[in-house]
């Protein structure tokens, strides 16, 4: 047997050996290859007239779930405009698979592939996995298992044969009614939306997938979507460039390889009258490039939302934004009619062709980074199961296990196994997994579930019912597909869990988005309180294993509710006894 002294030297060789291997392995970033000559980009800029150069600056959409004649259109376009790149949408795995096969043979360049993928393939995909909500993730206070979780999405995107993801989303959510980030942001507190998103992006990037911070300079202060109007933010140029540009700053000095730039008018950045920030050459050229010193991909929201084309309509938008500084144009509405208006501004030297000839490059350089130098074939067998690996699913389990939070326990609560339990899910008329993994643990328990309409007599019998159980233990459920700052529950109901929360030994799960509990006054008096931040399965068992004593919650809150519930809240349970309710 070795000494000590020579074991402790012999594990710190080990160490520092996987740490050189770990380090060997780790891609070259897509910022430093910028400035690298390119032979293959080289090669393939040269064969390009320029209406294909034009056309490489254009993403458009895919389906899968739209049939065949759709489809079949989108291949026609891929072969007559030569077009740069696609974005997947909704559909399933197996058909994109195929599609992207198709896609690709047809396609003279390689074609640049993308989806967003906030929390994976589960954003657009069936049959695929869905990683925890980024406001989830907010929760986390270990950040490597988010870089997991990069890696693992990673992984998915290349076996679909993607190589862009646009995300993580990077916008500080400090507005709780804002309609369209919410839940997508990793909170309200600028230097955890920083760290976590940098986490996400690099175990993304490390593992060969281009990344989109968005949505630039910052869309989490809005309250109007702009899938739909154009959002205004009327803040001072010094706010913004110390709260809503703050992730993104840190994220191009950590490497960033993509940004993506909102829909926003931003009248302290660019006075132009209803201009979006994705036309403005102050905000682009003069912040983003200049200031910022952002050397890596901008591509645009998508160029179909009215917060673009309510005022920039017939492709003027898209002449705008290459002028104002975008290396790709995403979703225009006319990719063909585009293609033509710059190709005129260019003959009018209203867009100088040198600057065209830069942005392809770059295009390129992206897609030989991105592996489509040599592009492969994507396996059309086995999808499901690669897609669905044991290995990432513990991921999930263990990001929901790490994120749930407790937001109050005077005392643990820990009825004993054989107590009358009772086992309440409001907002849904069917058992939850919730629900199922406590009975398997009390064994006299009784499972009760309200509907989120549920009228008052029948809250007013089952509160009449519980007063003869020993414990309650509810959980509070939003059903809906995204889930929203407020819960669709009428107000009796949201009256009901006051009254719940009021009794002794009573615990009450939130499986919801967290700033529901502000519509939920009185929930503050619960014995105890866990906050799931969405209605998963495994968000449901983490909530599960605190409640039986399983694991400790070490979630802390990612955003401010009230003075009841502040960010950075999470509570370290007690030991308690049992008391009747």
């Amino acid at each position: 047997m070795l000494p000590s002294r020579h074991c402790k030297i012999l594990a710190a060789v080990v160490l520092a050996f996987s740490i050189s291997c770990a380090s060997a392995q780790k891609k070259e970033s897509f910022i430093g290859s910028l400035d690298q000559q390119n032979h293959w980009v080289d090669s393939v800029f040269k064969k390009l007239n320029k209406k294909q150069k034009i056309a490489q600056l254009f993403m458009v959409r895919a389906h899968t779930n739209k049939g065949e004649a759709f489809s079949d259109s989108i291949g026609r376009v891929v072969k007559k405009e030569k077009i740069g790149g696609l974005v997947f949408f909704q559909g399933g795995p197996q058909r994109q698979a195929v599609l992207t096969n198709t896609y690709q043979k047809l396609a003279r360049v390689p074609l640049l592939i993308a989806m967003d993928g906030e929390w994976g393939l589960g954003m657009r995909l069936d049959s695929t996995i869905s990683y925890p909500y980024q406001m989830t993730l907010g929760a986390i206070q270990d950040n490597t298992l988010i870089y997991k979780m990069g890696h693992e999405v990673a992984n998915d995107f290349k076996r679909l044969g993607m190589q862009m993801n646009f995300g993580p989303d990077m916008d500080v959510n400090n507005n709780p009614n804002n309609p369209v980030i919410g839940y997508r942001s990793f909170g309200d507190n600028k230097y955890n939306v920083a760290k976590k998103g940098i986490a996400y992006m690099e175990g993304m990037q490390d593992n060969g997938i281009l990344t989109t911070a968005k949505h630039f300079p910052g869309h989490g202060d809005t309250d109007v979507d702009s899938h739909f109007d154009l959002p205004k933010l009327p803040f001072d140029k010094a706010r913004l460039d110390s709260l809503e540009e703050y992730p993104f700053k840190q994220a191009i000095a950590a490497g960033l390889s993509g940004v993506m730039v909102a829909h926003m008018n931003i009248p302290a950045l660019d006075s132009t009258a209803h201009l979006p920030s994705t036309l403005s050459k102050p905000i682009i050229t003069g912040i983003l490039k200049d200031q910022l010193g952002f050397k890596g991909l901008i591509v645009s929201d998508a160029m179909e939302m009215k917060g673009v084309v309510k005022y920039f309509p017939n492709g003027q938008a898209d002449v705008m934004g290459f002028n104002a500084g975008m290396d790709i144009l995403e979703l225009t509405g006319d990719t063909k009619r585009a293609v033509k208006m710059i190709k005129k501004a260019i003959r009018k030297k209203q867009i100088e062709k040198s600057e065209l000839d830069r942005r392809v490059r770059k295009i390129l350089t992206a897609k030989y980074w991105a592996g489509l130098n040599n592009v492969k074939e994507v396996r059309t067998t086995n999808v499901f199961e690669d897609l669905n690996r044991p290995e990432a699913k513990a991921l999930v389990q263990q990001l929901c296990d790490s994120a749930i939070t407790m937001l109050k326990s005077d005392t643990i609560f820990a009825p004993a196994r054989t107590d009358r339990v009772a086992l309440v899910s409001i907002g849904t008329p069917k058992a939850t997994v919730f629900q199922q993994g406590l009975s398997q643990y009390y064994t006299n328990s009784v499972q009760f579930n309200l509907a989120k309409n549920a009228g008052v007599p029948e809250m007013n019998q089952l509160l009449e019912t519980l007063k003869s159980y020993d414990a309650v233990i509810v959980g509070v459920h939003d059903s809906r597909l995204r889930p929203a700052a407020k819960l669709d529950y009428t107000s009796d109901v949201k009256f009901f869990v006051a009254e719940l929360a009021a009794h002794k030994n009573t615990a009450i799960s939130v499986f919801a988005n967290p700033y529901t509990l502000a519509g939920l006054p009185g929930i503050e008096k619960s014995q105890t309180l866990l906050v799931g931040y969405q209605m998963s399965d495994e968000m449901q068992r983490s909530a599960v294993k605190v409640l039986t004593v399983q694991a400790k919650p070490t979630g802390k809150l990612p955003v401010s509710i009230n003075t009841f519930f502040p960010n950075g809240l999470g509570v370290v349970m007690k030991q308690s006894t049992t008391v009747a309710l």
